[in-house]
């Protein structure tokens, strides 16, 4: 049974991952906790492993949906690139300070951001003509806030990447389809740094390599990398206006997910 949740979650996330340009960890971290205390998981790492596990789930998912956005040359790979050494830094960050700040407060902080971000996205008017992506600085600070809150919540970025490249005036598809590839550097590096915090750490589940827990990882990533390529392709038959309201509201039902738990 508790295979075939994983495999369920993981097929879920791998079409929320194209659809929609996250990494579907938001989807796998809460679905990961509640599978590691039905197996009786020591409480103080349940979340580490839950994180750490969909931070390796998502490094190889987008490279599915990455694959699959670039056959429609959706990706701006030079945004790609000046986020990406933020993100880098970010990801490093978080994954070490994940330990640091309790869990009830990345919470609240986490679900208050994505109410804000959905109600822009469904309410908010479109984004002033002039209004454009940061420069160097701007984009390094952009990429180190994304990566960071990213790793600590064991999540793709696209929650931010998204709405913030949006709200620059870039195209709802061509924004899904850069942020599946700004997923990949952060769950790269979120992955390692919680192998490495979690080196040696006591009540980890068997067959982790720090805290991510291998036979989990290779139950949902088997899913996650099939059904992304389609959720890709639905991304680009729904028309863009459809498409910023479906990702609003997803992330409004997020927000009350998250206060709720």
């Amino acid at each position: 049974m508790e295979l075939l949740i994983l495999i369920t979650v993981g097929a879920i996330a791998g079409t929320l991952a194209g659809l929609l340009g996250i990494g579907g960890g938001i989807l796998i971290v809460p679905v990961l906790a509640l599978v590691f205390e039905h197996q009786g998981i020591h409480g103080d790492v349940i979340m580490h492993v839950a994180i750490g596990t969909s931070l390796a789930t998502i490094a190889l998912t987008s490279v599915s949906s990455i694959r699959a956005h670039q056959k429609h040359q959706a990706i701006d790979w030079p945004v790609f690139r000046r986020i990406t050494p933020g993100i880098v830094a970010g990801g490093m960050l978080g994954s070490m300070a994940a330990s640091l700040i309790p869990g009830a407060d990345l919470r609240l902080i986490f679900g208050l951001f994505m109410l804000l971000v959905a109600a822009q996205m469904i309410f908010g008017s479109a984004s002033k003509p002039h209004r454009k992506l940061p420069a160097t600085g701007g984009m390094f600070i952009s990429g180190t806030l994304i990566g960071a809150m990213s790793s600590l919540m064991g999540v793709g970025g696209g929650s931010m990447s998204v709405p913030f490249l949006t709200w620059c005036n870039m195209a709802i598809r061509q924004a899904v389809a850069t942020s599946a590839a700004i997923g990949f550097p952060i769950a790269v590096v979120g992955a390692a740094g919680f192998i490495v915090t979690g080196w040696g750490v006591e009540h980890r589940p068997e067959w982790s390599l720090g805290f991510v827990n291998i036979p989990t990882f290779l139950s949902i990533v088997v899913a996650t990398s099939l059904f992304a390529p389609l959720g890709a392709r639905v991304t680009h038959r729904i028309q863009p206006q459809k498409l910023r309201l479906f990702f609003g509201f997803f992330l409004l039902l997020l927000s009350f997910k998250i206060f709720y738990s």
